[in-house]
C-alpha cells in the first residue's frame, strides 16, 4: 500500500467520506502508531468501556468497514501514557524508531510529542485543540507539514459558548474558576483564550491549578473561600480520570460546573459543552 494512499484513508475515515479501495505491494502490512495519553483499555475494569475505549474501537470498525483487518494487512503498534504526560515524547520516539507508515494521535499533547518527534512521518490526530495556535499547522486553509487533523477547537469558539452557556444556567454569574493542569502543554494557551472569551462576557474568571490527586481537593478549596460563582474545567487526561472527585467536590461546595466531557456531566456534573471525540474517528 501507497503512504499517500492510506493517508488518504485515514483522512477520510475520519472525515466520514466514502470507502476508497487501497491496493497492497507484495502483501505487506501497513504498520500504524497508536499515541494515546490513556491508560490501555482493560475488559477487567468497569469503566474500560469510556472515551478512549469507544475511539479505539470505532477506529478499528472503520479500518473494517473499508476493508482493512488488523493482522492482515494492518498492523497497530500501541503506545500507551497511562495519563503520564511526560512519557509522551519517549513513547513518540519509539514509534518513530519502529519505522511506523503513520502515526494516529489522540489528544493535543501527543500530537505535540509525536510533532517534535518526527517531520516526516505522517500524523491524524484526533481532537487537537487550537492547532494553529499550537503551531501544529501553518493556516486551517493550508496546513503544510506532515499533521492532519479534524479539531476540538479551532480558537475562542468552543470556550466563549461553554462560558455563554454556563452563565445561562446559573443566573446573575459574575465570576467563574477555571481548573487547569499546568503539566499539560495545552493549559496555558487554554487559560489564556478562556480568561479573554470570560472578559467579552463581562465575567471575570480566576486560574487554579492541579496536576497531582490531592491538588484537586486544595483547588476547590481555594476556589470555594474566594467565593467564586461557578467552576469550569479544562479538558485534561488527569482530570478525566479525576472526574469523580471533581464532581463530588463541586457537588459538595455547591459550585455549579462546566465540563467538556460528556461522562462528567454524566457522573454528576452540571453540563458539559464540546465535541464528541468518538465522532471524530467515524
Amino acid at each position: 500500500m501507497r503512504r499517500r494512499e492510506f493517508i488518504h484513508f485515514l483522512s477520510c475515515s475520519f472525515l466520514v467520506c466514502p470507502s476508497v479501495a487501497l491496493a497492497q505491494q507484495g502483501g505487506k502490512q501497513t504498520k500504524i502508531g497508536w499515541l494515546s495519553p490513556y491508560p490501555p483499555p482493560d475488559p477487567r475494569d468497569a469503566d474500560w468501556k469510556n472515551m478512549p475505549a469507544k475511539m479505539l474501537q470505532t477506529f478499528r470498525q472503520r479500518l473494517e468497514n473499508l476493508g482493512h483487518i488488523e493482522g492482515r494487512d494492518v498492523a497497530i503498534e500501541f503506545r500507551y501514557a497511562d495519563r503520564n504526560l511526560d512519557r509522551l515524547p519517549a513513547l513518540a520516539a519509539e514509534l518513530v524508531a519502529q519505522k511506523v507508515d503513520i502515526i494516529v494521535t489522540v489528544s493535543t499533547p501527543a500530537t505535540l510529542a509525536a510533532r517534535k518527534a518526527t517531520s516526516t512521518i505522517p500524523i491524524v490526530a484526533i481532537a487537537v485543540s487550537d492547532p494553529v495556535g499550537q503551531a501544529l499547522v501553518e493556516s486551517l486553509a493550508r496546513p503544510g507539514g506532515n499533521v492532519t487533523a479534524l479539531a476540538f477547537s479551532v480558537g475562542l469558539d468552543v470556550f466563549s459558548k461553554s462560558l455563554e452557556l454556563l452563565r445561562e444556567a446559573v443566573p446573575g454569574l459574575q465570576t467563574v474558576a477555571l481548573l487547569v493542569n499546568p503539566a499539560n502543554p495545552v493549559h496555558e494557551l487554554a487559560a489564556s483564550q478562556m480568561q479573554a472569551a470570560a472578559l467579552a462576557l463581562d465575567l471575570r474568571a480566576g486560574v487554579y491549578q492541579a496536576r497531582r490527586p490531592e491538588e484537586i481537593a486544595t483547588a476547590f478549596q481555594a476556589i470555594a473561600q474566594a467565593h467564586y460563582g461557578a467552576v469550569c474545567i479544562v479538558s485534561d487526561t488527569f482530570f478525566g480520570s479525576e472526574h469523580a472527585q471533581i464532581v463530588k467536590l463541586a457537588m459538595t461546595y455547591q459550585l455549579p460546573s462546566m465540563y467538556q466531557s460528556r461522562q462528567s456531566a454524566e457522573a454528576g456534573g452540571l453540563m458539559s459543552y464540546a465535541p464528541d471525540p468518538t465522532d471524530q474517528v467515524s
